[in-house]
């Protein structure tokens, strides 16, 4: 088993997206790449930690790629706004993919470079690629937070 991990905006969606993606074994939402220990949900809503929400996501490579997994991640927000996804505004809702190993980072790159070339996006893509930081699971109640509230997506349709 290998690992991922995304920020994408509201990490309640993310994780929806990767979840029954055949060959993730696990997914968890989650606090990275800020300045405080062991932030909570309410910190980082408020910007004052530095966290973004970040979905992490434990994947089988024999089953799907970490190149397929980028794909769903390019898919599941507009990495063109900075600091922000629809609705919910500010750094913890950034783009970035946390890689976890060289061939990751490598990867992350050509996938980016891929799409800022690839036409699909009007404006410049402002996601980060960065090493994974420590990763801070979020409290129970977010995990798998649409499945429990019975909701297929974040926002009301």
């Amino acid at each position: 088993m290998e690992q991922a991990t995304f920020a994408a905006g509201c990490f309640w969606g993310v994780e929806a997206a990767f979840r029954g993606v055949p060959g993730v074994h696990t997914t968890s939402v989650g606090y990275i790449g800020g300045m405080t220990a062991n932030p909570t949900y309410n910190e980082v809503c408020a910007g004052t930690s530095g966290h973004a929400e970040a979905t992490r996501v434990t994947f089988n490579p024999k089953e799907v790629s970490y190149a397929q997994l980028l794909q769903i991640f390019w898919q599941c927000h507009d990495p063109t706004q900075l600091n922000r996804q629809g609705p919910d505004v500010g750094t913890q809702y950034r783009s970035a993919i946390f890689f976890h190993s060289s061939e990751q980072q490598a990867t992350a790159s050509a996938s980016k470079a891929q799409q800022e070339n690839g036409g699909q996006h009007d404006q410049v893509i402002v996601t980060e690629i960065t090493a994974c930081a420590t990763y801070h699971p979020a409290e129970e109640y977010h995990q798998q937070y649409l499945e429990k509230q019975g909701r297929a997506h974040c926002h009301k349709q």
